[in-house]
């Protein structure tokens, strides 16, 4: 979760659901910020958050180890938790509420800070402008919505600009979409203004209506061969199903 610069700090009760073997966190709504299988703690449960993995595709596999990913809006802490624990490079958080990072670790297996993990507590907004992190971040994830979850937080022009300025030569930035207020195509024509039209892909919304979209630092233009070649080595090596992916995921223009 973060914030509008101009906005008053309102920060919602966390509170957390078990439905089953799988375990929800909330922000003041029944609506779910994040998931966790219980019995696979550092494995990804959406499908979304699954496909936020799409940068993999960009990038040789042997050198995933020595990258860095960052996450914007810690929510469960999936993405963070499974970059460090799965992927096994260094990652970041950028995460609003105090809250949300105690229960992250108490109830969703956060790990504590180390040489290869940290939380920063911060707004995301504010943050991501601080120039150590410029040029720094091989895989960004842009998860940023406010309790309700009808729109993200941060969708402007300037935002996505300064998340192009983080991003490494080859690196990817993967943003969710999802709400009833939110626009497809406004949200799209924000990032193209950062990144260019020709550095967009995008998956088919998720049946709960979450349409994952991924910008390149560089655009390149991958021939499906390679990419199912890679995809098939992501499967193999981190149990994602991204052989499904070159089906519903191509570029925008």
């Amino acid at each position: 979760m973060t914030r509008k610069k101009t906005s008053p700090i309102e920060l919602p009760e966390v509170s957390v659901s078990d439905d089953g073997e799988v375990r929800h966190l909330h922000l003041g709504t029944p609506w779910i910020q994040g998931s966790m299988r219980v019995a696979e703690p550092f494995a990804l449960e959406l499908e979304y958050v699954q496909r936020m993995m799409a940068w993999l595709l960009f990038v040789e596999p042997a050198s995933v180890g020595k990258r860095h990913a960052m996450q914007l809006g810690l929510g469960a802490g999936a993405i963070t938790k499974f970059c460090h624990k799965k992927l096994r490079l260094c990652a970041t958080a950028i995460e609003l509420n105090p809250q949300v990072v105690a229960v992250c670790r108490q109830w969703f297996k956060l790990p504590p800070d180390g040489p290869k993990l940290r939380v920063v507590l911060a707004d995301a907004a504010r943050e991501i402008q601080n120039p150590m992190w410029l040029g720094t971040v091989d895989a960004l994830a842009v998860d940023l919505y406010d309790h309700d979850a009808a729109a993200p937080v941060l969708d402007s022009p300037d935002f996505y600009a300064d998340c192009h300025a983080l991003l490494s030569e080859d690196g990817s930035m993967t943003v969710n979409l999802f709400g009833r207020s939110s626009s497809y195509e406004k949200s799209l024509k924000s990032m193209a203004s950062a990144f260019g039209d020709d550095a967009l892909w995008a998956f088919k919304p998720t049946r709960e209506g979450n349409t994952v979209v991924l910008a390149q630092r560089t655009p390149t233009r991958p021939k499906r061969t390679e990419l199912a070649a890679r995809a098939e080595a992501i499967q193999e090596r981190w149990g994602l199903p991204t052989t499904k992916w070159m089906r519903v995921f191509k570029p925008v223009a």
